[in-house]
């Protein structure tokens, strides 16, 4: 079996912090695109732009042949202003599949085309006990949620003078929290805490000298959370594993201190060569992990199945409590998911 490096966790957890508060809703996304290009650069990589907007970074093997691709989304959760209400609030379009009420008197950001970042609360258009007397009751739904802006506007102009206008992206504050138990907690962990995960196997062959036998491919997309983030793959690729957060819940497995192997989602099941030599390395590795099936659960490696390209596919990730909400997961979660992935990675 490979020697795998040695997760280096004083440089993966600043990294994950910064990924975090750093704004990057689904395809806005080139901020975080341009620092994860530096961070490659200063690791010794190059990472090529894609016309999509995100990242391909190479990593050539000792034989040659063909690629196998690691991926890893940066685009979160979020939403984008539909229009400005007479009394200069804002209704909002959400972006990605989340629950209304766990956004509920959230900070967050509104990014105007000017470049402006103006802060306000997300908030149900009835948001006071002491005034409506149905404010529990109303439906948590879309169209009842809006942006309080922090700003003295009093009307529509108002807003528009700020350069507030539709189509403008709104980004939530994901409040990370470092524990000293090992546990973080934030939103957005999915899917940057398996960003962090990528960048620290390369930070390990950067720093080790270790190189793979076959070549690498790092994929970093920017559109998974609404379903096409990769779609496209480069050609040379034969193999795929995303690296995606691990769902725990009812009738699954997984806890927060696991590395999660995806057998089957909702796109169906992963490759079983593929998921078989992952199940084989973790019990090899003595890991804790585990392997489930996710129902309501897509991946980057289900859309680049779906968008035709001819590989193999597997999913792995850490394990990520109460996914599309207030995230949580452990530290030995992303030690175990870079060991499961650089062993797959150099075998």
């Amino acid at each position: 079996m490979v020697q795998v490096p040695e997760f280096n966790r004083e440089y993966t957890l600043p990294l994950l912090k910064k990924l975090l508060t750093t704004p990057s809703p689904t395809g806005f996304t080139e901020r975080i695109i341009g620092e994860l290009s530096k961070e490659a650069e200063r690791l010794g990589f190059r990472m090529d732009r894609i016309a999509k907007g995100g990242g391909v970074i190479r990593v050539a093997g000792t034989s040659g042949g063909a690629a196998l691709c690691i991926s890893g989304h940066v685009d979160t959760l979020g939403a984008m202003v539909r229009s400005v209400t007479g009394d200069g609030m804002l209704k909002l379009t959400s972006l990605g599949g989340y629950m209304m009420q766990s956004i509920e008197n959230e900070y967050c950001l509104v990014h105007t085309r000017q470049g402006r970042e103006i802060p306000g609360t997300l908030m149900t258009v009835k948001p006071s006990v002491h005034v409506y007397p149905d404010a529990r009751d109303q439906k948590r739904e879309e169209e009842n949620y809006t942006v309080r802006l922090d700003e003295p506007v009093r009307g529509k102009e108002d807003v528009i003078a700020l350069g507030i206008r539709a189509g403008d992206y709104v980004s939530f504050d994901a409040r990370p929290v470092f524990l000293p138990n090992g546990y973080i907690k934030s939103r957005h962990l999915d899917d940057k805490a398996g960003v962090a995960v990528l960048f620290s196997l390369l930070e390990a062959m950067s720093r080790t000298g270790v190189r793979p036998r076959r070549d690498l491919v790092f994929l970093i997309s920017n559109y998974e959370e609404i379903g096409h983030g990769a779609s496209y793959v480069p050609a040379e690729v034969e193999e795929m594993l995303a690296v995606d957060m691990g769902a725990i819940g009812d009738d699954l497995t997984c806890t927060e201190r696991d590395v999660s192997i995806c057998a089957k989602d909702s796109s169906g099941p992963y490759d079983y060569e593929m998921t078989g030599r992952l199940i084989r390395l973790a019990e090899e590795l003595g890991l804790g992990f585990a392997v489930d099936i996710y129902p309501r659960y897509g991946s980057d490696a289900s859309a680049a199945l779906r968008g035709g390209n001819n590989l193999r596919a597997a999913l792995i990730g850490p394990g990520v409590h109460a996914s599309h909400a207030m995230e949580r997961t452990h530290e030995d979660a992303l030690r175990h998911t870079f060991q499961l992935a650089a062993a797959f990675a150099l075998e």
